[in-house]
């Protein structure tokens, strides 16, 4: 199937099938589409966390406003952002980066230093917001790696970001939750979306050319 024909059939899962599983293999494929994900400057600066538990998924429903589909998918996928910008960051990848390309240390310095003079200033909340932002495209990556392989999906912001970073420890890894992504097999017979008609806006309403 082609890209499209993977977004049109996908849907914002409202019902998984708690006993069927997406396989490990699969899991490392929807991992990857985020790992390869762009990101500003190449600095990844986000990590996924895979939720396989059932105790945690379990834990997390009121967390994400009792949506159930926390608890029966086969796993949540947690996108969790850096709390902040920091010069050690931002060298750590620089230098991964040379090491790996056979370069100088130090090659980048220039525009590494760039970098700092216009992230290390910022507010933490406009700090944040940038970083946020570079989570969405591997998001948007993994739900459609999902779709290819006919693994259903439900993109959830609606949860209690603070109570889920405790519930997983994240400010010890410096790390704030933005998203998160329960993967799994839709219940057909349960789910009150999947036949329904998927509504778009038309596009001669949704392009604007400018010619």
């Amino acid at each position: 199937m082609s890209l499209i024909e993977d977004l049109q059939w996908r849907y914002a899962t409202k019902k998984f099938d708690s006993t069927k599983k997406v396989s490990q293999s699969d899991i490392d494929k929807l991992v990857e589409a985020a790992r390869l994900a762009p990101t500003s400057s190449g600095l990844q600066p986000f990590r996924v966390l895979v939720v396989s538990n059932q105790e945690l998924k379990d834990k997390m429903v009121p967390i994400a406003m009792n949506q159930q589909q926390v608890a029966d998918c086969s796993h949540v996928l947690v996108f969790a952002a850096w709390n902040r910008y920091s010069a050690e960051r931002i060298d750590s990848i620089y230098d991964f980066t040379t090491e790996e390309r056979g370069l100088a240390k130090g090659f980048f310095g220039a525009y590494t230093d760039k970098l700092k003079s216009i992230y290390l200033p910022q507010d933490e909340k406009e700090n944040f917001e940038h970083i946020a932002r570079q989570t969405y495209i591997a998001l948007a990556l993994v739900m459609a790696q999902a779709a290819e392989l006919k693994i259903d999906s439900t993109p959830m912001e609606g949860f209690y970001n603070d109570q889920l970073d405790e519930l997983l420890n994240l400010s010890s890894l410096g790390l704030k939750s933005v998203s998160i992504l329960p993967v799994g097999y839709r219940d057909a017979s349960a789910d009150w979306l999947v036949n329904m008609k998927k509504v778009r806006l038309p596009k001669e309403e949704f392009v604007i050319e400018m010619k």
